[in-house]
């Protein structure tokens, strides 16, 4: 599957309603993001399973800002809706497949429950005077 460009309104459809979805955060004017560009491309033809999407932090600067996006290329993984990896930097191409791999690999159900926790432990620490 060849890669999507991702915006504001499809973002959010796009992670909740695919297994696995793998976001590249890029600009046309950052060198890092055309050089990962076509490891992006390649992995999203390996991996016709995987979404490949790619959000232009210059046209979607709401989504990016949403999203936490510092610095360019960053790379999100989502899996069943949940974000499961986030990383700055291009990433060489093993890297990426082992990163497919990897998401592939989780068992979301021990995810749910840890994030579970996660909240649960949040929700009860006392609020700061």
């Amino acid at each position: 599957m060849a890669t999507i460009d991702l915006t504001e309104e499809t973002f959010g459809a796009t992670v909740e309603e695919n297994g696995i979805v793998l976001v590249d955060f890029w600009a046309a004017w950052c060198g890092p993001c055309r050089q990962f560009a076509p490891t992006f491309t390649a992995a999203s033809e390996k991996h016709p399973e995987v979404v490949f999407g790619k959000v232009d932090t210059e046209a979607e600067q709401r989504l990016a800002g949403a999203a936490g996006i510092s610095s360019i290329p960053t790379l999100m993984g989502f899996r069943d809706g949940i974000l499961v990896f986030s990383q700055a930097g291009a990433l060489p191409p093993a890297a990426l497949e082992q990163l497919v791999t990897a998401i592939e690999d989780l068992d979301m159900d021990d995810v749910r429950r840890r994030l579970a926790e996660s909240e649960q432990e949040s929700a009860e620490e006392p609020a700061a005077p």
